[in-house]
């Protein structure tokens, strides 16, 4: 037996997914909506373990879709934290060269900002940097006034009460287990299927996983890669304004160890970027066979590690060692050492997509079939573009 229908299934309850219903019934406000959620809340895995910044935009090719999506989601972003009273703070970000060979580098970020029109973008020498941060150092920096910091939990359950109020019907415990396309689609739970119109999957980790099972073919694959996060003591004048960035190794997306405050206060340093053999490897203990297998057999994998292998024991090496991780962000703060660390840490698991090819994909990626389409490809700047990647997934299904 199949469940009455619904115009929309959203399959998914991180911010993206809740951002995508949003927008639906929106535009469509007499439609039935479902989102359906395995676990128990909203925010349980990328939204709820990143860094809470809000991204300007600096890092993204011109044209990519990240380019465009991050600029507009940011401002919607800080729209709906401004209309929802969520704490937030455009703080501003400090990208930092400190020797002679990132500056060139620095300036290629710095023609990417400017191409994809991120607001008060501006190249700042070494004397001007103390003026904004004074604890840091560096030969040359970008200044992006414009990004921020929020709550992206927050977000989400303020996301979960509007859509609740707009007639949507959000279904946490309910594990979507495949999803069968034809003139409508049939997506089957644990508590039996339901039947929709429209399905939209925005599963992150899993996100790969439920599009094979809707007969989507498996490249691009997730691999999962491990940030930890270290917290650091407060002091009596805060360490930092902002955010203190370095200038990231261009052939990566990963944006390396950082320096970040939160809208609690709490100041962090990280994160690391470690592939790991679960995909809610939240613990260095956790081990999942099913999910290692996956990324031991996908050819991309190997073809990764061969090309990154300096970079994967560099990993690991400042995943054993706190004093590792301390001397990566000491570059651009020197006078932070280990006895600044207050003893507490955190991880998130960034669901990055892998091609065949070995290629770290590098954009959002949206594929379709029928009255089907998966966003198979979402991590950092997902959350900073949920807004914006909500608009565009729902033109896309509704073009």
């Amino acid at each position: 037996m199949v469940a009455s229908g619904y115009d929309l299934v959203v399959v998914g309850a991180g911010i993206v997914g809740l951002a995508v219903a949003r927008e639906w019934l929106l535009r469509r406000p007499e439609d039935s909506v479902a989102v359906l959620e395995r676990e128990p809340g909203p925010a349980q895995h990328q939204t709820g373990h990143n860094s809470g910044v809000i991204h300007g935009g600096i890092y993204y090719q011109p044209g990519s879709l990240k380019a465009r999506l991050c600029v507009e989601g940011a401002r919607l972003m800080y729209e709906y934290c401004e209309q929802h009273a969520i704490p937030h703070e455009r703080c501003g970000k400090l990208i930092v060269a400190v020797s002679a060979d990132e500056l060139g580098r620095l300036g290629d970020l710095e023609a990417r900002g400017r191409a994809n029109a991120v607001p008060g973008l501006r190249r700042i020498r070494s004397d001007e940097i103390a003026a904004i941060e004074p604890n840091a150092v560096g030969l040359q920096a970008l200044h992006a006034p414009s990004t921020g910091i929020v709550d992206y939990v927050a977000v989400s359950r303020a996301l979960v009460g509007e859509l609740t109020t707009l007639g949507a019907s959000v279904r946490f415990g309910t594990e979507v287990t495949g999803i069968k396309a034809g003139e409508d689609a049939v997506v089957r739970t644990a508590e039996g299927p339901v039947r929709a119109r429209r399905v939209i999957t925005c599963a992150g980790l899993w996100s790969d996983r439920l599009a094979r099972r809707a007969g989507a073919p498996r490249d691009p694959q997730i691999v999962p890669f491990r940030g930890a996060y270290l917290g650091l003591k407060p002091t009596e004048q805060p360490r930092l304004n902002g955010m203190i960035y370095p200038v990231p190794d261009p052939e990566l997306p990963f944006l390396g160890v950082h320096i970040t405050k939160h809208t609690t206060g709490q100041e962090t340093l990280g994160p690391t970027a470690m592939m790991v053999p679960a995909r809610d490897a939240y613990s260095l203990r956790r081990w999942i066979w099913r999910d290692s297998w996956e990324s031991i057999t996908w050819p991309g994998t190997w073809r990764v590690a061969r090309k990154y292998w300096r970079v994967g024991v560099d990993e690991v090496r400042m995943a054993a060692s706190r004093s590792a991780f301390v001397t990566a962000a000491a570059r651009y703060m020197p006078e932070l050492t280990l006895d600044d660390l207050d003893g507490t840490s955190h991880a998130g698991v960034r669901a990055q997509a892998v091609g065949r090819d070995g290629a770290l994909v590098d954009d959002f990626v949206i594929s379709r079939d029928g009255p089907v389409s998966h966003l198979r490809n979402a991590p950092s700047p997902a959350a900073t573009s949920a807004f914006a990647l909500a608009r565009e997934l729902v033109d896309r299904v509704t073009a």
